[in-house]
């Protein structure tokens, strides 16, 4: 028997590390009283062979269901080891909702879909006819996530900003893994994605994929194009956008962005003057010799002395670019810091990855990259894509290092050529993205002849939080169409004013 019940939210950043925190930085009920293998009742509703039970969502006001489905770890094999992959449905809040749920893709790579419960309340609208669906990916969340050495967010400044690479702590957390890392490359998750919707008896899915999410989400659409009604794709990695091969031109593009608009604001430009010309003297100090300097943890006021490298500089402020309202406060950060005092630096920082670790599978990255993107990308390549910018090509192979050690996957002949689908497409891109700028989103409408491309002014990586977007997506999911959106999103959009204090922005 089942009875229906009554319904009771630099992104990170997709680089991790272990051995150096710098290296993660260089970005989502019906109560039911017996839930088991059976229909939730009403014509046209799915009929689930998954067990689900009653559960709550961190961030998420609604009460939810959660449920394990067991998948072989090797799929080719159909045999060994098999992976708990965590489950979790927000019931729609409509009585009869719509057959087709929605199902978030989280990013990274190495987030986990059912800790983004914050994100969820970014579709209410879309939530009221239809189910979340969130399926941990294979190496993160509850779905054996591979972790490996995460830091704290009151760990020592020293260690926060040290980059070294140390190739002894990739062995040891490959050694503690009761799993094999080559298998948790994103087309095999894909088809772990696929088994779960068969589970829960959706016929088809709207995809909503974020980041690299949005890598997933092209790979679900080419392996099942016939299970995709729609598909969102915000801050787009289209398939030859390899990791982390263009971040220093991208990243280059949105710092040069910020300091062109602090010239063109006559307060920021008074406060801050020549800033960019002063942060470049500064990095070539730092490139000749790394700054010692001492500072006050920020969480815990105890002096401690730091050293930073060009490298871990650059590659922190990187994370810093991913949201305006972090960049209000950069141009400043940046006055100081050419001043000698990185206090600032350190607070900024802080409040940018603290915790991040905690979610982000850092295991589960690598398996993804050194699989799907290292092999792609040549000494060459990294001169030519790097050249000219301040970042340069050792933020590239400094990210790739553990590649050397971490067990490499297989992909399917072609799967770095672009996905061509009929699948409707929402393309979102924001202006001012250091990862993930609207030239990605403009290569993946090539292929992609059902979709439209909305580029968001005044708004970096991932553009989910407007509410024009979020109008946008609930009423493009309701129509199943791109013809006839019109984006609510105007250009009096801009970047929120700088501060040239921190008593915050002229008024």
């Amino acid at each position: 028997m089942c009875v229906a019940g009554e319904t009771l939210n630099p992104h990170p950043h997709p680089v991790a590390r272990a051995g150096g925190a710098a290296r993660r930085t260089a970005l989502l009920v019906a109560l039911a009283g017996l839930v088991v293998a059976c229909s939730r009742g009403g014509a046209g509703q799915p009929e689930r062979r998954l067990a689900l039970t009653p559960c709550r969502v961190e961030g998420l006001e609604y009460q939810s269901l959660c449920g394990t489905l067991e998948v072989f770890e090797d799929r080719v094999a159909k045999q060994g080891r098999k992976v708990p992959l965590r489950v979790v449905v927000v019931p729609a809040l409509a009585p009869t909702p719509e057959p087709d749920p929605v199902v978030l893709l989280a990013g990274g790579p190495g987030q986990a879909a059912s800790e983004q419960g914050r994100v969820l309340k970014m579709v209410d609208r879309i939530h009221r006819n239809r189910d979340i669906v969130l399926v941990d990916q294979r190496g993160t969340g509850g779905s054996r996530p591979l972790e490996c050495s995460p830091d704290t967010p009151a760990a020592r400044l020293s260690e926060k900003f040290d980059d070294a690479y140390r190739e002894e702590e990739f062995r040891k957390c490959l050694e503690g893994y009761d799993a094999d890392p080559r298998l948790y490359t994103t087309p095999i998750a894909m088809e772990d994605l696929d088994e779960v919707r068969e589970a829960l008896g959706y016929s088809k899915l709207n995809l909503w994929g974020a980041s690299y999410g949005t890598r997933a989400a092209l790979v679900y659409m080419r392996q099942h194009p016939e299970r995709v009604r729609t598909a969102i794709l915000d801050g787009v990695a289209p398939m030859s956008l390899y990791l982390p091969l263009y971040m220093p031109r991208d990243a280059q593009r949105a710092l040069d962005l910020l300091f062109e608009h602090c010239e063109k604001d006559a307060h920021c430009a008074k406060a801050f003057p020549e800033l960019k010309p002063r942060v470049q003297a500064l990095l070539e100090r730092m490139e000749k010799e790394p700054v010692r300097t001492q500072v006050g943890h920020p969480l815990t006021g105890v002096a401690e002395e730091i050293t930073l490298t060009r490298r871990v500089f650059l590659q922190t402020v990187l994370g810093q670019l991913y949201s305006p309202e972090i960049t209000m406060l950069v141009p400043l950060m940046l006055d100081r810091a050419t001043k000698g005092d990185f206090s600032p630096f350190v607070a900024l920082s802080q409040g940018m990855s603290g915790g991040l670790s905690n979610t982000l599978s850092t295991g589960m990255f690598f398996s993804i990259v050194c699989a799907e993107d290292a092999p792609f990308i040549t000494s060459e390549a990294i001169t030519r894509e790097t050249q000219g910018t301040w970042f340069g090509d050792g933020t590239v192979r400094n990210m790739l290092e553990p590649c050397r050690v971490w067990p490499k996957g297989t992909v399917p002949e072609g799967y770095r050529e672009p996905v061509s689908s009929p699948v409707p497409t929402l393309l979102l891109s924001g202006e001012l993205d250091p990862v993930t700028p609207p030239s990605w989103g403009e290569e993946a409408k090539k292929t992609l002849p059902n979709s439209l491309h909305v580029v968001v002014p005044g708004v970096g990586h991932n553009t989910m939080g407007l509410g024009c977007i979020q109008s946008l997506m609930a009423e493009f999911v309701k129509q199943g169409s791109v013809a006839g959106l019109k984006p609510a999103c105007g250009p009096e959009l801009t970047r929120p004013p700088f501060f040239t204090s921190f008593a915050g922005p002229v008024p």
